[in-house]
């Protein structure tokens, strides 16, 4: 009776996360197809003008939200897979303040990097590095960053960190501190990871179209692929080498 009690619990708190997850992921693709609707019809006038703090604000925010919607997809088996050891640990009986401060130390980490993402925004449209469409016009500094995320994918540091994404119970329980300060931690750990794997990545939205809906869909897609799927290594070997093709490809016809 009590095994079957717990089972219950178990099965009520992850059905609890994976609902809020689905919230928010849904609500974050849907602020980032308004903003993609809205930016489509005023988007040449913005590069024109020079940028204000509301305009650094609004990239800020911008770029949060599109974390939230490109990363939290493949960040919830983790999630998931905290809010059922918590339990087994002899959590708290509140298991929504933890499990909420998990995701708050992964989403922090995230909105650190979109912070960085928004200086080099400005920073490339200062220089009129940026096109109406938001991508870089430069086709030598596109074609460099292609091959930097290619060349990435093989390195030992993201197979470090690639490693952890894919392991949640083995990560967990390396990591592991009880209370809401070890939620925390343990959330900031994890995000540090994910940005260890994807950071290079998520800098291809300058080359692809920062408000590219089609290739924001395909990298969402590739991320949670070889994060979770079987075979997910060989998975990000290809797509460095593709993206280090197609880089060079770029590179010499821009010296060319």
């Amino acid at each position: 009776m009590k095994n079957s009690k717990i089972e219950s619990l178990l099965q009520s708190e992850q059905l609890l996360a994976f609902s809020c997850l689905a919230i928010i992921i849904v609500i974050s693709w849907a602020y980032m197809l308004h903003m993609s609707w809205k930016m489509s019809g005023d988007i040449t006038l913005a590069c024109l003008m020079r940028w204000g703090p509301e305009d650094i604000a609004h990239s800020f925010v911008m770029w949060a939200i599109m974390m939230v919607a490109m990363m939290f997809p493949s960040a919830a088996p983790m999630i998931l897979m905290f809010a059922t050891v918590n339990r087994q640990q002899g959590g708290t009986q509140r298991p929504v303040i933890p499990m909420g401060l998990f995701v708050l130390g992964y989403f922090l980490v995230w909105t650190s990097y979109s912070a960085l993402a928004t200086l080099a925004q400005w920073g490339l449209h200062v220089a009129a590095l940026l096109s109406h469409d938001l991508v870089i016009t430069s086709p030598l500094l596109g074609g460099i960053l292609l091959v930097a995320a290619g060349v990435f994918q093989w390195t030992p540091l993201r197979d470090a960190c690639m490693s952890k994404c894919r392991s949640p119970l083995g990560f967990l329980m390396v990591v592991w501190r009880g209370g809401r300060h070890g939620a925390l931690i343990m959330g900031l750990k994890h995000g540090a990871n994910c940005v260890g794997c994807c950071c290079l990545l998520m800098l291809l939205s300058f080359v692809l179209g920062i408000m590219n809906m089609v290739w924001m869909l395909v990298l969402t897609g590739f991320m949670l692929i070889e994060k979770t799927f079987p075979g997910g290594q060989w998975v990000s070997r290809i797509a460095g080498l593709i993206l280090v093709i197609w880089g060079l490809r770029i590179t010499v016809g821009a010296m060319s």
